[in-house]
């Protein structure tokens, strides 16, 4: 039979356990230390490293999804024959490029310094985490807070962009050995020498307080010029309209979304490059200032386009918000926001110009990469001479048109000049060589059927289009007499 318990019972059990908490609590106090300044500053200092990896790494993520709105707009562009072919190159593009990053490019880029001009160590992330498990932070040449594999994550899809930017200029008609080999070497020597100079703090450049906040040189500058040196050696896709008149776009849908997807991308590319979120007023002004630049440049363009045509034109649109993005990349830290409006609105006239000079040129880029990357990459540097505010730029100088003199505007044109000689050059010996045993230009039959066809054996609309199909019209429709080029 259940009793109930009794009072006294229960008086008894909130005795003892008073008792007991009496002699045991001093002892459980005094096993956790208290905090002191040092402990409290060493654990805000982990949050704070731990908040920045987290913001550099989303970037990032954001940056190598711009991979995938390259695919889709280059795609778009152009014809539906070399489709499948630009998608492969686009996709391959970073399987080859973390590699080529990951032994040699990082290595160079942010190694300890020969002279300012390229790094001779980290190869391979050769730096391990410590005996006590700890990771090494940043790499000899970076001053960023934040661990060796994140930075060498961010900077990773900054060198993938570069790359992809040269395959723009140069689709339709380039051998894909050849292409999966100036991947390469883009990734492992070309560009990681130009991070060196300007981003690495021993580098030449970099010493001499040359500004380039988020790559529109280091990155854009540098891919545009190597796409324009390929397209020079490439020669016109075949069966192209008469100079003047662009070939019809294959899915301008798909080319539309590309972009849009390119617009948000940058919001790490440009926000991210501050590598840590200390300073929220500067990733605040770096976020208006891209935001505004990528507005201006498509209104600035479509107008101009208009004035020349009658008709609001849906591509130069496209890549006149992508130039404007372009422009700001470089300056977006370092002018006030009209100027990143008044940036992004030269930008967008100067993607329509710069079309139109490769054209009377006879250089073929399908989807204007060296108009918009080239161009305003450089724009965009020498802006920050004429515009930079002297609260803003690293060295407290403003630019010409803000009363700072020819200094900041000398360094920034010294910069544009020597990547530009340094780029070109280099370009050259990479496509002269691969011209040279026979890697540059697809066999000249896949000029006549098409690269899809060619290459790869595949159509990218199968069931609507088979491959079979088109291959037996073209060689039902060819005549003697078209001109085809040689294999190069």
């Amino acid at each position: 039979m259940n009793q109930r318990t009794r009072p006294w019972h229960r008086l008894l059990a909130i005795a003892i356990g008073s008792m007991v908490f009496a002699v045991f609590a001093p002892t459980v106090v005094q096993a956790a230390a208290p905090p002191t300044l040092q402990s409290l500053s060493e654990t805000t200092t982990k949050l704070q490293v731990s908040i920045d990896t987290t913001w550099v790494l989303l970037s990032g993520f954001l940056v190598f999804f711009m991979q995938t709105s390259f695919a889709m707009l280059e795609a778009g562009l152009i014809r539906q024959r070399s489709v499948v072919n630009a998608l492969l190159e686009n996709f391959i593009n970073a399987a080859v490029t973390i590699l080529a990053w990951w032994a040699i490019g990082f290595g160079i880029a942010f190694g300890t310094s020969a002279g300012g001009f390229f790094g001779i160590d980290n190869f391979f992330l050769s730096q391990l985490p410590s005996a006590d498990g700890s990771y090494p932070l940043g790499a000899p040449g970076s001053t960023a807070a934040i661990n060796t594999y994140t930075l060498f994550f961010f900077q990773f899809a900054f060198a993938a962009t570069a790359c992809i930017i040269t395959t723009g200029s140069m689709l339709g008609r380039t051998d894909f050995i050849g292409d999966l080999i100036y991947s390469a070497i883009v990734g492992a020597i070309a560009y990681p020498i130009i991070v060196h100079w300007a981003w690495n703090y021993n580098g030449w450049l970099s010493k001499l307080s040359y500004h380039d906040f988020a790559g529109g040189s280091v990155v854009h500058t540098v891919g545009g010029w190597t796409a324009l040196i390929g397209a020079y050696l490439l020669g016109p896709r075949p069966d192209r309209p008469a100079w003047g008149t662009l070939p019809p776009a294959h899915n301008l849908g798909l080319a539309t979304l590309g972009t849009m997807i390119l617009w948000f991308g940058w919001y790490g590319f440009n926000p991210g490059s501050t590598l840590g979120t200390v300073n929220t007023g500067l990733i605040g002004l770096v976020t208006i200032n891209t935001t505004l630049a990528a507005g201006a440049g498509p209104l600035s363009a479509i107008i101009f386009r208009y004035i020349r045509i009658g008709k609001w034109d849906l591509v130069y649109c496209l890549n006149g918000s992508l130039a404007g993005l372009v422009a700001i990349t470089a300056a977006c830290a370092y002018v006030a926001p009209w100027a990143a409006v008044l940036i992004g609105l030269t930008a967008g006239i100067l993607v329509v110009l710069g079309v139109d000079l490769l054209e009377s040129l006879h250089i073929d880029d399908p989807v204007g990469a060296f108009s918009v990357h080239g161009i305003n990459g450089m724009m965009g540097i020498l802006s920050i001479g004429l515009l930079g505010q002297a609260e803003l730029t690293l060295n407290k100088k403003a630019g010409l048109f803000l009363g700072g003199g020819f200094d900041l505007l000398g360094v920034q044109l010294l910069g544009v000049v020597a990547i530009a000689v340094f780029t070109v050059s280099f370009a050259f010996l990479m496509y002269g060589g691969l011209k040279a045993i026979g890697h540059l230009r697809v066999n000249p039959e896949a000029d006549r059927i098409g690269i899809d066809a060619y290459e790869h054996g595949a159509s990218v609309w199968p069931d609507v289009y088979p491959v079979e199909k088109f291959i037996e019209e073209e060689n039902h429709t060819n005549t003697p007499g078209v001109s085809t080029f040689e294999n190069e």
